[in-house]
């Protein structure tokens, strides 16, 4: 039978891994929807956004302040890169893109090892949400995983009414469905295009920011991550904000209740030998299994973006 505080425990591990995944994911979307920019420095951008925070927290030992401060630091960052590097590649095939992005990877990384060193980077969880809270008698959970829960649904319903509620959100919107027509009708395209890239850099390292203190800070540990973000947006349809939020919900729960779930539970079907062998394989290949499944029966996605 399973029990009932590891199963809560692990589901909500997985809703805040996954909405974890979401601002990450958010902006990557945004920058293949609206620019047609394949982007695969995307995790250095949420590397990057750890070390701003991780050195700002070490001179201010505010760790809500540092992240404040980090922000705009991070946005800058992806300002600079979308202009010296990135904005000559939109006109160029995907190839080429990956290419160059590869590239900004090696270099990015390479840069945080000279600035920052190779030795991780250790960010302190502040007392007032050190400890674990009851949420019904007899089980209890971490305070930092329930405000990063609470600051990814709280990102969500800004992200969301940025996107759907604003006249910069229309021009989102038009420059994912039609990009053409809204450089004729008198939007200035670059400027936009730096702006969200910009803006996808903040998420992105927002999201570095957020899980700094729940694992080291080092060089290249954005390159993982953005392998599920590639998932998360297959899933979830490119372009689409919603897709990625119902997308990056999917890949955490299943990843994470998988991970914990089902080697024991292959224990009961199978050998042990066999069930030991096989499990960890197996529950590591779920969410790409769930990728297939979905591009079996909806090939563009649960919500992909309208397109004109």
């Amino acid at each position: 039978m399973l029990n009932l505080t590891l199963v809560l425990n692990q589901a909500l591990n997985g809703v805040q891994f996954g909405l974890m995944l979401f601002l990450f994911s958010a902006g990557l979307t945004l920058v293949l929807g609206i620019m047609n920019l394949v982007n695969l420095a995307h995790g250095s951008l949420y590397m990057l956004g750890a070390f701003f925070a991780a050195t700002i927290y070490s001179w201010v030992g505010s760790l809500p302040l540092a992240i404040l401060l980090a922000l705009p630091v991070t946005f800058l960052a992806g300002v600079v890169v979308e202009f010296v590097v990135l904005r000559s590649f939109y006109q160029r095939d995907h190839l080429d893109q990956v290419l160059a992005t590869f590239g900004l990877i090696l270099f990015l990384n390479e840069l945080a090892r000279v600035v920052w060193g190779a030795a991780p980077l250790n960010m302190a969880i502040p007392a007032f949400l050190s400890g674990r809270v009851e949420l019904i008698p007899g089980i209890t959970y971490p305070v930092y995983r329930l405000a990063l829960i609470a600051l990814g649904l709280l990102v969500a319903l800004l992200l969301y009414l940025l996107v759907a509620k604003t006249k910069l959100g229309m021009l989102i919107r038009a420059g994912a469905s039609n990009r053409e027509m809204v450089e004729a009708l008198g939007v200035d395209i670059r400027l936009l295009f730096t702006g969200v890239f910009g803006f996808g850099a903040a998420l992105a390292g927002l999201a570095g920011m957020a899980v700094g203190p729940l694992l080291s800070v080092e060089p290249a540990m954005g390159d993982g991550v953005l392998i599920l973000a590639l998932v998360v947006i297959v899933i979830g349809g490119i372009g689409s904000i919603r897709g990625s939020f119902v997308a990056a919900l999917l890949v955490g729960l299943v990843d994470t209740v998988g991970r914990a779930f089902l080697p024991g539970l292959l224990v009961t079907m199978l050998p042990r030998t066999l069930a030991n062998a096989v499990g960890p394989a197996l529950a590591s290949m779920l969410i790409y299994l769930l990728m297939a499944a979905v591009l079996l029966f909806r090939p563009q996605g649960l919500f992909p973006a309208a397109r004109g």
